[in-house]
C-alpha cells in the first residue's frame, strides 16, 4: 500500500473531511553531528537573556496560551509538513477497537490495556495524574503500575548485566499493570494508593505538609503475584518538545556526566544506556522516567505495545504485554494486518506519530523580564538547582529535521540520571538506573500544567501538589539545593515558584 493511499485512508477514518493529499517524507535518524559547546557561564539576572523566551527556538509555538498549548505543531514546520503532523495527530487521539473490526485500520486494542487511545494517557498531549480515589471510585487511566522482580538465576542476571533486558518480568503479569481489558477477558487487577501526611518544617514556621504514597493491586485477575515483585507507578509526562530532545547531541549530554563527583560538587549524573530494537546496539538513554529508550520511535513503539496492546514493526509481542501464564490473552484474535506489514500499527503509521510527536511545540515562556521571576531564577541558579536542570542548549543538524535543526532551547535538564534519595526511591532498578535513580525531568511548560490539564500535580508519580512539595521531595543529590530551598525567607520561596511558573 502507498503511502498516499494510507493517508487517505487514515484522514477517511480518523479526520473525516477531505484534504488535498501530500507525500510525507519520514526518514530514520541519522547520526548527531559534533556538538557545540556547553554554555556554562551565569546569566545577567537583571533582565532576559536574548530570545529566552523561545524555549524551543524558532519551533516555539506562539499561539494564544490556553488548554490546547500543548497541542500545537512546531511553529518553523513548512506548510507540506502540516499534513503530516495533523494525521499523526488524529492517530495520536483515535479510539481503538478490539479485533476483529470493520474498521481495520484500528482494531487490534489489548486484549489487556492501560488504555484505548495514546491521548487517553497524555491528556491533551500534557501530564497524567494519578487517581482521585481507588477503584471503583476512580480510575488509573493515566497512571501506569511497572512491575518487575529481582533476578532470578545467572542467566536473569547475565540479561540484566548485558542490557538485553532492562527488567526481570513478573511471571504471570509481564512488566506493567493493566487495568482494563477487552470484552470477554479479565483485567490484570486495580491499582491502590494509600498516603501518608508528612510535615516540613521551613524557616519563618511556615510548614508544609507532603503525602507519602503507598502502594498495592487489588483484584488479581490472573492469581497471586510473585512474592518479590517490586512496583513502580508513573504518571504518563507531558509530550511537548520531544522531538528538541532527541536532537541535543550525544556529546553534550555525555559532557555533564560525572559518576564518580570528580569536581566534588555533589552532583553525580550518570548517562543511561539502553539497546536499540532496530540495532541491538547500546545508544544513550533520554525518553521514559529513567531513560530506558534511546529514540522517540522506540518509545512511542513500545506504548503502543505496552499501553495498548498493540503489535508494531519494532514491538510483535502477541497481545502486547501478556504472559506465558494468560493462555486466554495470548489466543486473542489479532488484528495484524497483512496491508500493515503484518502488524496492527504499520510503520507508515508509526512514522506519522513519530513525526506528531517530535513535532509537539514548546509554549513561549512567560513574563520572562518580571522582576520577580528574574529574583526567581537567580535563587534556581544559585541553590544548584540548574546543575542538573541546565537551562539551554543548542540542537545538533539533520538534514531531515531542519525544523528542529541548530536551535537555542531552553528545557532546564541534564537527561541523566541522578540519585534523587531515599524518600523518591521506588527501590526497583531499570537497565542502568538503580532503586535511587531518575532521569532529570525538562521543565518547560510545567507552568502551564494547570492550565492544559487542570492540575498541578508532579513528580514521576504525582504525589506533590504544587511547586513546593515537588521541591521538598527532593533527597540525594539534591539535597542541598533542597535545604536551601527550606532555609530561604518565605518571599524568596514564592520568587522562585514564579519563576518555575513562568517556564
Amino acid at each position: 500500500m502507498s503511502r498516499r493511499v494510507f493517508i487517505a485512508q487514515v484522514l477517511s477514518v480518523i479526520v473525516g473531511s477531505a484534504f488535498s493529499l501530500l507525500t510525507i517524507a519520514v526518514t530514520p535518524d541519522i547520526t548527531q553531528p559534533e556538538a557545540t559547546h556547553l554554555d556554562i557561564s551565569q546569566p545577567d539576572f537583571t533582565r532576559p537573556e536574548i530570545d529566552e523566551h523561545l524555549s524551543g527556538g524558532s519551533a516555539t509555538s506562539l499561539k494564544t496560551i490556553n488548554n490546547n498549548s500543548f497541542s500545537h505543531a512546531s511553529q518553523n514546520l513548512k506548510f507540506d509538513q502540516e499534513l503530516n503532523f495533523k494525521v499523526g495527530n488524529g492517530i495520536f487521539r483515535k479510539i481503538w477497537v478490539s479485533a476483529p473490526a470493520s474498521t481495520l485500520a484500528s482494531d487490534g486494542l489489548g486484549p489487556l490495556f492501560n488504555a484505548k487511545s495514546c491521548q487517553r494517557c497524555h491528556l491533551k498531549d500534557g501530564r497524567g495524574h494519578p487517581p482521585e480515589a481507588n477503584w471503583p471510585d476512580d480510575n488509573a487511566v493515566s497512571m501506569l503500575l511497572r512491575l518487575s522482580i529481582p533476578a532470578q538465576s545467572e542467566q536473569d542476571q547475565a540479561k540484566l548485566d548485558s542490557l538485553k533486558l532492562l527488567v526481570i518480568p513478573e511471571p504471570t503479569y509481564g512488566t506493567q499493570l493493566q487495568d482494563f481489558s477487552i470484552k470477554g477477558h479479565r483485567a490484570e487487577g486495580n491499582i491502590q494508593i494509600n498516603y501518608e501526611e508528612v510535615k516540613v518544617l521551613l524557616s519563618e514556621n511556615e510548614t508544609v505538609t507532603l503525602r507519602k504514597p503507598s502502594y498495592s493491586v487489588v483484584n488479581l485477575g490472573y492469581g497471586p503475584m510473585h512474592p518479590d515483585t517490586l512496583f513502580s507507578p508513573r504518571i504518563a509526562p507531558q509530550m511537548i518538545g520531544l522531538g528538541l530532545l532527541e536532537m541535543i547531541t550525544e556529546v553534550d549530554i555525555l559532557a555533564q556526566a560525572d559518576p564518580d563527583d570528580l569536581n566534588n560538587d555533589g552532583i553525580s549524573g550518570r548517562a543511561a544506556w539502553s539497546r536499540n530494537a532496530s540495532t541491538q546496539d547500546l545508544q544513550l538513554g533520554r525518553f521514559g522516567w529513567k531513560a530506558g529508550q534511546p529514540t522517540l520511535d522506540q518509545q512511542n513503539q513500545s506504548a503502543f505495545n505496552g499501553d495498548l496492546g498493540l503489535s508494531t514493526p519494532k514491538q510483535s509481542a502477541p497481545g502486547g504485554d501478556c504472559t506465558s501464564n494468560q493462555d486466554v490473552c495470548l489466543l486473542a484474535p489479532s488484528g495484524d494486518s497483512e496491508q500493515y506489514e503484518g502488524r496492527e500499527v504499520g510503520q507508515i503509521m508509526t512514522d506519522l506519530v513519530l513525526f506528531y510527536t517530535q513535532n509537539l511545540a514548546v509554549p513561549a515562556r512567560r513574563n520572562v523580564g518580571d522582576e520577580t521571576v528574574l529574583a526567581g531564577k537567580q535563587l534556581f541558579y544559585e541553590t544548584g538547582c540548574v546543575a542538573c536542570h541546565k537551562a539551554s542548549y543548542v540542537t545538533g543538524v539533520d538534514d531531515n529535521k531542519k525544523a528542529l535543526s541548530s536551535q537555542k532551547i531552553w528545557p532546564y535538564t541534564d537527561l541523566l540520571l541522578h540519585d534523587m534519595g531515599e524518600g523518591l526511591a521506588d527501590n526497583r532498578s531499570e537497565g542502568v538506573a538503580n532503586g535511587r535513580e531518575w532521569r532529570t525531568p525538562p521543565l518547560w511548560g510545567i507552568g502551564l500544567t494547570r492550565t492544559v490539564n487542570g492540575h498541578s500535580q508532579f513528580l514521576h508519580d504525582g504525589r506533590a501538589r504544587g511547586f513546593l512539595e515537588a521541591i521538598l521531595w527532593h533527597g540525594g543529590e539534591a539535597q542541598l539545593a533542597k535545604q536551601k530551598v527550606v532555609e530561604m525567607t518565605a518571599v524568596q520561596r514564592q520568587s522562585l515558584i514564579t519563576f518555575l511558573e513562568s517556564l
